[in-house]
């Protein structure tokens, strides 16, 4: 069973949320994945009306097959606003997590890590309360980047300010790259190299895919 930590109140303002990302931005650990990784778990949220729901799905990386999912329905308790989307994220997602009759061994988030405004996305934030590595895959970059070659494989840095966030990774030939930066307790260069396992096929990692498709069937 995952342990959720009790490392912060949940804010009930953004001055609160601001501050709570400050103070456990400092505490993110970029070492490497574990040695073998054999499962991962796919972390999407849908909405559906006023309401959240958070989807999670386990898969098998050497034959991506689902072996464990949970979904939970509930409102949002925190505003819809930029570079805060974990206080309106992970709860549900916490509590699906916490559902799991599978720990993971690292969490693909559909969001950012370190490639957000104060270094510490929904990767970084849900990485540290489950101390479970944690990677972030977005669709969109957050920063600036060149376009990487047009293989498979092919990435460039993504830089936010002066600091180098994450990556452009082009999973496949000639499709647009998705963004992929460090959670916590892992590194860039194992992220990407996880990421282009989780994705053979498609630009999203399956990971990615499996949750989205749960999240959306448990909404309609």
């Amino acid at each position: 069973m995952i342990e959720i930590r009790d490392l912060h109140p949940w804010p009930s303002t953004e001055d609160e949320a601001v501050a709570i990302q400050a103070r456990l931005a400092p505490l993110v650990r970029l070492d490497g994945l574990p040695e073998q990784v054999r499962t991962a778990a796919g972390l999407d949220v849908a909405y559906a009306d006023d309401e959240l729901v958070a989807a999670v799905t386990v898969l098998d990386v050497e034959s991506l097959s689902v072996v464990d999912s949970a979904v939970v329905r509930g409102i949002p308790e925190f505003p819809y606003v930029p570079g805060l989307f974990a206080f309106r994220e992970a709860p549900p997602l916490l509590s699906a997590l916490s559902e799991l009759s599978v720990t993971p061994d690292v969490l693909v988030c559909d969001g950012q890590g370190l490639a957000h405004p104060r270094r510490f996305g929904l990767a970084c934030h849900l990485g540290l309360l489950t101390d479970l590595p944690s990677i972030g895959v977005g669709k969109t970059a957050m920063g600036r980047y060149e376009p990487p070659g047009e293989e498979r494989g092919a990435w460039t840095p993504l830089r936010l300010d002066d600091d180098v966030v994450g990556r452009a990774l082009r999973t496949q030939r000639g499709i647009k790259p998705v963004f992929v930066s460090v959670g916590h307790r892992c590194t860039l260069d194992a992220a990407c190299d996880l990421v282009l396992r989780l994705a053979p096929k498609y630009r999203l990692p399956e990971t990615t895919r499996t949750a989205d498709r749960l999240g959306r069937a448990a909404g309609r």
